[in-house]
């Protein structure tokens, strides 16, 4: 039984001999404490409670919201997933639901939608688009078929007296 209390003891020693360090400044906390008329001075046992108390709500509020989100087959946490976990927990509703914005409701824009597609521009004047350069020339349909026939053969011969 002694082995038991001793190493209780050391177990509850080990926690409590790491400090821990709230992740809200101290300094903010105290004037968001000091809004209130009625508080005039705060002790930084009191500053230091208030903030890890916080940071505790803070991350229980995140994880129920993160379910919420989850629920809904989201991945992102939005001011409705918030509401939704605020309003299943009864504590935290009595408080906090009133301070949360209403849900937008969906209405219709005013203004119009944007078509993002990418527009191609037109090149300057007297330039061309790198394009054209690998198109195959297209032959205009007013040429007849035999002004096509003796532009090939003077081609040919071209290349033949090189």
């Amino acid at each position: 039984m002694s082995e038991e209390a001793t190493t209780a003891a050391t177990t509850t020693a080990t926690t409590t001999e790491t400090p821990l360090n709230p992740s809200f400044p101290a300094a903010r906390v105290k004037k968001i404490v000091k809004i209130d008329k009625d508080i005039t001075r705060v002790t930084s046992e009191a500053l230091f409670l208030i903030s890890g108390a916080s940071e505790l709500f803070l991350h229980f509020l995140a994880e129920k919201s993160s379910n919420v989100a989850a629920e809904k087959k989201r991945r992102t946490i939005k001011v409705e997933h918030l509401r939704l976990a605020v309003k299943r927990h009864q504590p935290s509703r009595e408080f906090l639901l009133d301070s949360l914005p209403l849900p937008m409701e969906s209405q219709p824009s005013d203004r119009p939608s944007v078509d993002r597609t990418v527009k191609q521009k037109p090149p300057p004047p007297h330039t061309r688009c790198i394009d054209s350069f690998f198109k195959k020339p297209v032959i205009e349909e007013s040429a007849d078929v035999d002004d096509v026939a003796d532009v090939i053969p003077e081609q040919i011969e071209d290349v033949d007296e090189d």
